[in-house]
C-alpha cells in the first residue's frame, strides 16, 4: 500500500499561545509539569481542548494524530466507548466519599489477577506516591536503609528517587532538584542500567545493607530502553541471594506491554510492583502491591504508614475497571494489533531517516517506542544522552506542523494506542518523510 497524503500543514497556535501567556501569571512557567512547557523542543505549548481515538484537538482546531496517549494511560486512545461513561455513572453517586467502596476491591481483582506475584495491593493517587510506599515499605521489611536505582531512570519526584533521572529531569539537563538535602540522598545508590558487573560489585561493597533494588523493566524515562538478554533474571538473582527485594516499577509498563506487563513479557517475577497509568484508565492514580507477607506490613495491619484522602477514589476505579475488562476480554486483539502497528509505524520512519541521511535509531517493546537521533545502539543514559537533541527538536517541531504530536522531548517514550489506525501510520510515515527532508543533514543548529 503506498504511503496516504498526509493533512495540510497546521494552522498557527494564535489562541495556545495567548492561554500560554495568561497561564505564565499564574503557574510556573505556565505549565503544571515541565516537559508540557516544550523548553527542549521550542516552540508555544498546545493547549487541548478535544481527544477522541488516535486524535486530539487543540483550542485553535488543529487535529494531531497523538503518539502521546497522556503519557502512556490511554491504551484505547482518547474517551474509549465506555470508560467516560463508567466515569459519568460513578460521578452521578458522588465523586468522593473518604471511604471503602466495592470498586476499589473489583479493580484490585482484576490486578492481582494478571500478576502472579501480587496478592494484596493498596492504591494511591499517583506513581510517585506508589514508588515512595513501596520504598518504605522495601525497607521496613528488610530492616536495611540503602535503595539501588538505575541512572535515566524515573520513578517520581520523591527526593531520594531524583538522583540521576530521567523524564522531565534529564529533559531539562540539571542532575536532579534543588530543594533535596544530600542527606536525603546518601542511601540511595545510582548504578549504570543493563550493567551487571556494576550491580554485583554495589552488593559486594553494601552486602546485607541493601533494602531494594528498584528498576523500570523497560525504562521509559531516558526514552525506550529495553533490558538486555537475561539482565532482568541477573537482578532477581542478585536480590535473592543478598535477601534484598527487587521492586518493579510497572507505572509504565504494566498492562502495556502484555496484559501482565513486563512480568509476562520477560517472565521476570520481583517481591513487589508499583502501577500507575493504565489501571486509572486516564484518572490519576497509582498503586503498590505484592505478596500478603510483605503487604501486611502496611497499616492499619502493620507498622508501614500510609494514607490519603483521595486514594481509591470512585471515578478512578471506575475508569480503571471498565479499561482494564475491556483489555481482558480483547487481549489477543488488542495487543497482537498494537505489536503490529507499532512495528509498522517505527520501521516505516527509520527507513524514512535511512533515505533521507539522517542518524536515527528505534527501541520498541510493544507500542511503547523512542527514535533516538543518534547511530546507537541505546542501552543506559550514557548511550542515551549522545543524541542530537538539536535535530530532534527540528523533527519534532517539523511533524507537528504536520498534525503528529510526539512526546516534547527526546528522552520520552511515545505510545501507540488500540485507537491508531492504519491509516494514521502512513499518514505518520509520509509526515516523518517530509520532516526530514526540512532538515539540514548533519546540523546541529
Amino acid at each position: 500500500m503506498g504511503l496516504t497524503a498526509t493533512a495540510s500543514m497546521i494552522r498557527p497556535v494564535e489562541a495556545s499561545r495567548k492561554l500560554q501567556k495568561r497561564a505564565e501569571l499564574m503557574i510556573p512557567g505556565g505549565v503544571n509539569s515541565p516537559v508540557r512547557a516544550f523548553g527542549s523542543v521550542g516552540g508555544d505549548p498546545l493547549f487541548i481542548v478535544r481527544g477522541q481515538g488516535s486524535h486530539l484537538w487543540d483550542v485553535d482546531e488543529n487535529k494531531y494524530i497523538d503518539y502521546v496517549g497522556s503519557w502512556g494511560p490511554l491504551i484505547l486512545g482518547h474517551a474509549p466507548p465506555g470508560v467516560p461513561e463508567a466515569v459519568a455513572t460513578a460521578a452521578k453517586d458522588g465523586t468522593s466519599f473518604g471511604a471503602s467502596t466495592a470498586a476499589e476491591a473489583d479493580l484490585a481483582e482484576i490486578v492481582i489477577s494478571a500478576f502472579p506475584q501480587v496478592e494484596k495491593i493498596r492504591f494511591v493517587n499517583s506513581g510517585t506516591e506508589a514508588t515512595m510506599s513501596a520504598i518504605r515499605l522495601a525497607r521496613a521489611y528488610t530492616g536495611r536503609k540503602y535503595i539501588v536505582k538505575f541512572e535515566g531512570c524515573y520513578h517520581g519526584h520523591a527526593d531520594a528517587l531524583l538522583v540521576k533521572a530521567g523524564s522531565g529531569v534529564a529533559t531539562l539537563g540539571i542532575p536532579g532538584s534543588a530543594g533535596v538535602p544530600e542527606e536525603f540522598t546518601q542511601l540511595t545508590l545510582a548504578l549504570p542500567f543493563n550493567d551487571t558487573d556494576a550491580l554485583e560489585l554495589a552488593f559486594k561493597k553494601f552486602s546485607n545493607q541493601i533494602a531494594c533494588v528498584m528498576v523500570e523493566p523497560v525504562v521509559g524515562n531516558m526514552g525506550c530502553v529495553p533490558p538486555l538478554p537475561l539482565y532482568l533474571d541477573a537482578l532477581r538473582e542478585i536480590t535473592i541471594r543478598d535477601g534484598s527485594l527487587l521492586i518493579f516499577d510497572e507505572v509504565m509498563t504494566g498492562f502495556r506491554l502484555a496484559f501482565g506487563g513486563a512480568q509476562e513479557r520477560y517472565g521476570v517475577l520481583p517481591d513487589l510492583t508499583t502501577f500507575g497509568k493504565i489501571i486509572g484508565g486516564g484518572l490519576p492514580v497509582g498503586a503498590y502491591g505484592g505478596p500478603s507477607e510483605i503487604m501486611n506490613m502496611v497499616a492499619p495491619l502493620g507498622p508501614v504508614y500510609q494514607a490519603g484522602t483521595l486514594s481509591g477514589n470512585p471515578l478512578a476505579m471506575a475508569a480503571g475497571i471498565a479499561t482494564l475488562r475491556y483489555l481482558r476480554s480483547h487481549k489477543s486483539t488488542v495487543y497482537t494489533g498494537l505489536e503490529i502497528r507499532s512495528a509498522q509505524l517505527t520501521e516505516g520512519v527509520i527507513a524514512a531517516s535511512a533515505e533521507a541521511g539522517v542518524p536515527m535509531c528505534c527501541n520498541r517493546i510493544g507500542s511503547m517506542f523512542t527514535w533516538f537521533f543518534t547511530p546507537g545502539p541505546v542501552t543506559d543514559w550514557t548511550s542515551a544522552a549522545k543524541c542530537d537533541t538539536q535535530a530532534f527538536a527540528r523533527f519534532f517541531r517539523a511533524m507537528l506542523d504536520r498534525g503528529v504530536y510526539l512526546p516534547p522531548s527526546q528522552f520520552e517514550a511515545a505510545f501507540l494506542s488500540a485507537a491508531h489506525t492504519e491509516n494514521d501510520v502512513h499518514q505518520t510515515i509520509a509526515a516523518a518523510k517530509q520532516a526530514f527532508a526540512t532538515m539540514r543533514v548533519g546540523s546541529s543548529s
